[in-house]
């Protein structure tokens, strides 16, 4: 299996400058492959011959096949992975299992972010060696704040540019085996906007999503973008002031850090969910509709319920997890755990509650069986009983 690490950087000035450089020619190669693979589609439109259709390895040859004298003097293996990342984009835009992914576009100075992708690295001495180009004299090993964290082949190094320096994310092939667990603790997680509802074998517990801090975040987020907004307003032909630069530059820190507090507080949850169970369920929910509710956007969208789902698919593969996706159609809210009684029509609980009972909005009682609980409870059981079910 493949497990990547992401490790900061310290590079000198030297290799700062080759990033930079390197980081410009990946952006060139992505563009031109596009064009390229553009003029091949509409060449083989026009001659009605699906056999001039555009791949990876006509893109990737006809540009290597036009290089010039300066690319020579650049590491060549960013352009074939660029012309790969191209490949892999057109890929998943005609994949009907990933509706939702566009079109590739080109990429702008910018607004796109500063990466480069090479498979030729290596990890010496606690310091990472890239590809050296022809003819280059001046070329360094660039320290690492930490080590690999896995012993394995490393398949690709992916250096990225953030608001606080470089960055290297390792793609490493581990071989290990992974011991699927067969006992019997189960559990299952409600996801509400703002946090995430399980048991465990002390009771009923909840992660919060929203901490206090992110609050405060938010917040600065807010006031950052109404400054920027009011510049480019007041001067839109030129508002790339020192001013302006300083504000983005905080909003971008304040972006970094809200990124980081959300995925510590998920990898932290999701690992004690792996550790301490064996089967867990979580509802498969689609994200994208119901963030079109314009009310509730902003909020489900801080409430991680898509990057849950993703660290936990690939968490429970590796610790040998039993993960049931739920139904998104079952009613876990509805249904009572007890009773199996289901709510329709004007009893059903909604945002508000339900008016016509007079219950609030994190009160669940049964109509039938005379069930009296809270709402995420109810709904973490049915989850359990969909999961032993299944």
């Amino acid at each position: 299996m493949i497990k990547t690490h992401k490790i900061k950087l310290y590079p000198n000035a030297t290799m700062q400058r080759a990033f930079q450089r390197l980081f410009d020619y990946r952006r060139y190669c992505y563009n031109l492959a596009l064009e390229t693979w553009n003029s091949m589609y509409d060449e083989s439109l026009l001659m009605d011959d699906k056999s001039l259709r555009p791949n990876e390895r006509k893109v990737r040859n006809e540009l290597v096949n036009n290089k010039q004298d300066w690319q020579y003097r650049l590491s060549a293996r960013v352009l074939q992975l660029a012309v790969h990342d191209l490949a892999q984009g057109w890929q998943n835009f005609f994949n009907p299992q990933m509706p939702n992914h566009r079109q590739p576009r080109f990429k702008s100075k910018k607004r796109s972010r500063n990466t480069f992708t090479t498979d030729r690295a290596q990890v010496l001495n606690n310091r990472l060696r890239l590809d050296r180009p022809r003819g280059c004299t001046s070329w360094y090993d660039i320290r690492m704040a930490e080590s690999v964290r896995w012993i394995g082949q490393l398949k690709t190094a992916t250096v990225v540019e953030e608001a606080d320096g470089y960055y290297v994310a390792l793609a490493v092939e581990v071989y290990e085996s992974v011991t699927i667990k067969n006992g019997h603790v189960v559990t299952g997680v409600d996801a509400n906007i703002a946090r995430f509802d399980y048991r465990d074998a002390t009771g009923y517990q909840s992660v919060s999503t929203m901490t206090a801090k992110l609050l405060r975040l938010y917040e600065r987020i807010i006031h950052y973008q109404r400054l920027l907004a009011r510049k480019r307003l007041a001067n839109p032909s030129h508002f790339r002031s020192h001013n302006y630069c300083a504000t983005r530059a905080k909003l971008q820190r304040d972006y970094q850090k809200v990124t980081r507090i959300q995925l510590d507080l998920l990898h932290k949850f999701t690992h004690h969910l792996v550790q301490a169970n064996d089967v867990v369920a979580i509802e498969d929910l689609d994200n994208l509709h119901m963030r079109m509710n314009k009310h509730l956007a902003k909020n489900l969208h801080r409430s991680l319920f898509g990057r849950f789902k993703e660290i936990m698919q690939y968490k429970c593969t590796w610790n040998g997890v039993k993960l049931v996706m739920v139904d998104r159609f079952y009613p876990s809210t509805q249904r009572c755990s007890q009773c199996t009684f289901v709510k329709t029509g004007a009893d059903k609980i909604a945002l508000e509650g339900n008016r016509l009972h007079r219950t609030g909005h994190d009160q669940y009682m049964c109509y039938q069986c005379g069930a009296n609980m809270r709402r995420d409870q109810n709904a973490v059981e049915n989850l359990i009983q969909y999961a032993m079910v299944n």
